[in-house]
């Protein structure tokens, strides 16, 4: 493509509203437009990327036996009222209501379309198995859209969904897809890790996130270097140390800490490490009032609190509920409390002698206190990893931290769609079976932003070879007839060489044309300027790099093809 005819509308500042990296460098390398909040225009460039992205995921979903159809954006709200989720899920679901004021939504998610779709016609065993995919528009309303791409409310998503005959079948979906992302996000040179991950709003008992790194990340990772194990830090997998012996010893003593009520204020009044305390936080699981406890510097985490209590939801008690339940906010504890409060506690407890809990009144603190003497308690793994936790897959190392964006995310849901929109099929037996399901999504604009979060410098964009609007940028430097007449014909041989070639003819200054491409980041800059060109000569750049190698003009072209086999492989 020749700049001069497209659509490239590049700036020179950072747009007011742009908070990240990728947001900054979208919308000044002309890739999108804002069209409202969370909702923008893709403009060609950036309608490229995301082609290249959608091609690579296509491919990988088609060689693992997916089957690519198109479901629509706008959805009834009996199908998510038969699921269950209609009344479930949260603002989030934009919902809407036609002429004759039928409800509706605007799809964030199909797992209710698809498996109505495929109850309808999958009733045999003989079917089975069955993997479909779209990439298509999704729409979540968030209630703060920010980041560009990064969190938008409308956004282009690879959503695929798995059905089986039983479990076993489903999980051996699930593995095929966790392979198929991973060869996904290798083609398209991004560094990522699988992490282990909470199932959140979509629902299922088994997930993983594909989490791009990135300094910028929103997301943090816990992983071991000994076995390779990764995990969001709020599900991440924590050893168990064994647990002291319990003594006896001294009894809990009240002490009088007035106006001391978080576990740091507790510590430094009485001039112990905040490591000695217990922090004491009150939920509401499914309707039932938990206390649970962790340590002092650490965080009860609720995705494991839920899926401890095996709960459908848990959420912390207002200040009402607990004083009705314990006692005043600040001086919670677990001795004394009353017999309808069930406590469960963090593991690392049972590693200590003693605590120091809330006293359940105002402006005490009880020292002292033996967890198995003076409270009962069920013990698990509760709190988000730590700097100091060591990895619960091999008890061996410790931790590592990274930050990371989500691009993806695989969920094994079993029957948590198929049974109440009775996806059911007639085994051998000619019996009755409800299906096993699976549900994997990719954001592919996401992805986009993710790359460019990962890759980039203080002049622009610095793309992967794979994803890149253009792979090489060839730059034509004046207007003499010479340099014109040597430019075109190398842009016409590119063209007649599969090179994706964006040629920069456009009537500007070097330094404004050298700016924009290192801006829009193809990974192949060419240069034809009228000093070299009369010793026979054409300058090749690597965008990642600031050596510049001088090319006699009839090996350009098996230079360049030699350029991408190396960063192919890199």
């Amino acid at each position: 493509m020749r700049h001069s005819q497209m659509l490239i509308p590049t700036m020179k500042e950072d747009p007011a509203d742009a908070q990240v990296i990728s947001h900054r460098l979208m919308v000044r390398s002309g890739m999108i437009k804002r069209v409202a909040a969370g909702i923008y225009n893709y403009l060609p460039i950036g309608l490229r990327v995301i082609q290249k992205i959608s091609q690579i995921v296509r491919e990988e979903m088609n060689r693992v036996g997916g089957q690519e159809i198109l479901m629509p954006m706008v959805q009834p709200a009996e199908l998510w009222q038969k699921s269950g989720r209609w009344s479930e899920y949260g603002p989030e679901l934009l919902r809407l209501k036609d002429r004759k004021q039928a409800d509706f939504c605007l799809g964030p998610t199909h797992e209710e379309v698809v498996t109505e779709l495929i109850s309808d016609h999958v009733k045999s065993y003989r079917q089975l198995p069955q993997t479909v995919y779209q990439i298509q528009t999704k729409f979540r309303d968030e209630t703060r859209p920010r980041f560009g791409l990064m969190r938008g409310r409308e956004f282009m998503m690879k959503d695929a969904y798995s059905f089986d005959l039983d479990q076993a079948g489903a999980i051996c979906s699930y593995e095929k897809m966790y392979k198929a992302y991973c060869r996904i996000f290798e083609r398209c040179g991004l560094k990522f890790k699988p992490v282990e991950a909470d199932t959140g709003s979509i629902g299922g008992n088994r997930s993983h996130e594909f989490q791009v790194l990135a300094d910028t990340g929103e997301d943090l990772i816990a992983s071991c270097e000994h076995c390779g194990y990764a995990a969001n830090v709020e599900l991440a997998n924590i050893f168990a140390e064994a647990g002291v012996s319990q003594i006896a010893g001294e009894p809990h003593e009240k002490i009088l800490t007035p106006e001391q009520k978080t576990c740091a204020e507790v510590a430094d009044f009485l001039g112990v490490s905040i490591k000695e305390t217990a922090k004491t936080v009150l939920f509401m699981a499914d309707d039932k009032p938990i206390m649970a406890l962790c340590r002092g510097d650490h965080d009860i985490n609720e995705a494991k609190l839920k899926k401890v209590l095996n709960a459908n939801w848990v959420r912390l008690m207002t200040d009402g509920e607990t004083r009705r339940w314990a006692g005043p906010v600040g001086f919670l504890g677990p001795v004394g409390l009353s017999s309808d409060v069930r406590i469960v506690a963090d593991q690392v407890l049972k590693c200590m002698p003693s605590l120091i809990t809330g006293a359940n009144e105002e402006d005490y603190h009880l020292a002292h206190v033996v967890c198995g003497r003076d409270f009962q308690a069920d013990f698990w793994d509760l709190h988000s990893a730590a700097p100091d936790d060591k990895c619960g897959q091999c008890g061996v190392a410790p931790f590592v931290f990274h930050r990371g964006i989500e691009v993806g995310h695989i969920f094994y849901l079993g029957t948590k769609y198929a049974a109440p929109m009775h996806a059911c099929y007639l085994d051998e037996k000619g019996e009755e079976r409800t299906m096993e399901m699976g549900c994997y999504g990719i954001g592919i604009s996401r992805t986009a932003a993710a790359a460019i979060e990962q890759n980039h410098d203080v002049k622009g964009i610095v793309w992967p070879l794979a994803i890149a609007p253009f792979q090489v940028s060839l730059v034509r430097l004046g207007q003499e007839e010479q340099v014109v007449k040597a430019a075109d014909e190398l842009y016409q041989l590119m063209l007649e060489n599969d090179i994706e070639v964006i040629y920069d003819d456009r009537d500007e200054r070097p330094g404004v044309k050298f700016a924009d491409h290192d801006l829009i980041g193809c990974p192949i800059r060419v240069t034809i300027g009228g000093r070299s060109l009369k010793e026979g000569l054409i300058e090749v750049k690597r965008r990642s790099s600031d050596e510049v190698t001088r090319v006699a003009m009839d090996r350009v072209i098996s230079y360049i093809a030699e350029e991408r086999a190396l960063m192919a492989k890199e």
